[in-house]
């Protein structure tokens, strides 16, 4: 049965996603809103300003004393350029029992619902806390909440549950792997391409660089594995790369971005270590081993909720008792677990067949059963 009627979460979706708040643009709109709705369910909202300033988080609480619960979401969408929309992106469009717009899977549909049941708060005795964690740039690495931190940490206190709501088709995802985001120049020797072999081409030593870290990899998946994972050992990834001027150059500089994705048994200071070993090694082969400069650039944590932890079962419950899985791509709710509280991931809709695509949608029976499970939460709290 449907807790609560759908159709406020659906006004509230509709809202949320008219806000084109993809990533590279300001999200301040979108948070007016949803601030003044807090305000008005009677919420203690602190607001959270980005360094930029052209963003801004939440953290919004009512009721008082320890414990509670604590849901966690991003504002923030991946862009719709260079797709082939059927639906206009950011207007909600109900068809055929779903809804299509951006964000709607990932993960709009959750804040909404998450908001509505808000509201009902409002009216309800609550005997612990009911929390909100409203993020911004989640989609570039996981960026605002790493900001937001130093600030929601103290205003957190220890709730019993955090519920962190992306897409996971309603089941209690228990772990991800941990992500790391790397910068690697390749240095060389400019020259006319006549006397090449007089001069270190940076693309040689990028070359060098990349089939080290092919062999890395074949190490790496070996061990440790978790089956639970589709792909189930530690990935290392090579995205992009760029050098050379024109044909006729020596080129002496060649730009690699990369990143790897850990277990959460893995240490990634160790794989760090790995990568930059084998940068080493492809320096002493051109006689500077310095020529093989590794930045990180992002990174966020890993999630492994244990299987005794007694969230994992009160989860389970809220959502009928499905099985647990773990999901291959990154979230926030390390940053929550890394402060010692017990998180899990759990939301409405599908990745793999929504999230970042053309036509994103969500069926209504996965709203509504978000929304059974934020009522269970509410009468919990009571």
């Amino acid at each position: 049965m449907v807790a609560y009627p759908l159709t406020r979460t659906l006004e509230i979706l509709a809202r949320l996603v008219a806000f084109p708040t993809v990533s590279s643009e300001s999200n301040l709109g979108l948070i007016d809103y949803v601030q003044g709705l807090l305000f008005n369910a009677g919420f203690a909202v602190t607001r959270i300003p980005s360094q930029c300033g052209q963003k801004a988080g939440l953290f919004a609480c009512i009721g008082s004393g320890d414990g509670g619960v604590c849901l966690s979401a991003h504002t923030d969408v991946v862009p719709v350029d260079g797709q082939d929309w059927t639906y206009p992106p950011f207007e909600l469009t109900r068809h055929d029992g779903r809804v299509y717009g951006r964000g709607t899977t990932d993960m709009k549909g959750f804040l909404a619902s998450a908001l509505a049941l808000a509201e009902r708060a409002a009216e309800a005795p609550l005997k612990e806390p009911l929390k909100l964690s409203i993020s911004y740039d989640e989609e570039i690495g996981c960026v605002g909440i790493r900001q937001m931190m130093p600030t929601i940490a103290p205003l957190l206190g220890t709730p019993r549950a955090v519920i962190v709501g992306e897409p996971t088709s309603m089941q209690v995802a228990t772990g991800h792997k941990g992500k790391t985001a790397l910068a690697v120049t390749c240095l060389g020797q400019s020259g006319h391409s006549a006397l090449a072999p007089n001069f270190v081409n940076a693309i040689h030593v990028a070359a060098e660089f990349v089939a080290e870290i092919k062999t890395l990899q074949d190490a790496i998946a070996k061990a440790p594995t978790d089956d639970a994972y589709s792909i189930p050992y530690s990935t290392i990834h090579i995205g992009r790369i760029e050098g050379g001027l024109v044909l006729n150059i020596v080129p002496d500089l060649v730009r690699l971005e990369m990143e790897f994705r850990y277990l959460a048994e893995c240490k990634p200071e160790d794989i760090f270590a790995d990568i930059q070993a084998a940068a080493l090694k492809v320096g002493k082969k051109f006689n500077d081993p310095a020529c093989i400069q590794i930045t990180e650039t992002n990174a966020y944590y890993s999630l492994e909720t244990p299987n005794d932890n007694a969230v994992i079962s009160w989860a389970r419950d809220l959502v009928g008792d499905r099985q647990t899985t773990k999901v291959a791509f990154g979230t926030e709710a390390g940053f929550f677990a890394n402060l010692g509280l017990s998180t899990v991931v759990v939301g409405p809709g599908d990745m793999a067949s929504d999230g970042h695509k053309p036509d994103e949608g969500i069926n209504l029976g996965e709203l509504a059963a978000c929304d059974d499970m934020m009522q269970r939460i509410l009468l919990d709290l009571q």
